[in-house]
């Protein structure tokens, strides 16, 4: 453990012995909410999707290629002429 974290956990410990039961009651909420969202924030971060490995995504590229999707496609969203 870092000096900085040690000092932030030493400042925490002294400030919930002075508060109340129902305060410490918020702060464990708070608490489990953090470590909650953290937990999220990983996963996400493990579960990004990468088109070239993802083999459903993989099979779809390319798809939009193929006719009607590709007729004239950029003229409609652009007003470009072929």
């Amino acid at each position: 453990m870092n000096e900085y974290k040690k000092q932030v956990l030493d400042k925490v410990k002294g400030a919930l012995e002075q508060l109340s039961a129902e305060k410490l009651t918020e702060v464990a909420d708070f608490i489990g909410y953090l470590l909650t969202k953290e937990t999220r924030e990983e996963k996400a971060e493990q579960s990004e999707l990468d088109p070239q490995k993802d083999p459903i995504i993989q099979d779809y590229i390319g798809g939009v290629s193929v006719e009607p999707f590709a007729h004239k496609i950029d003229e409609i969203l652009y007003g470009e002429e072929d």
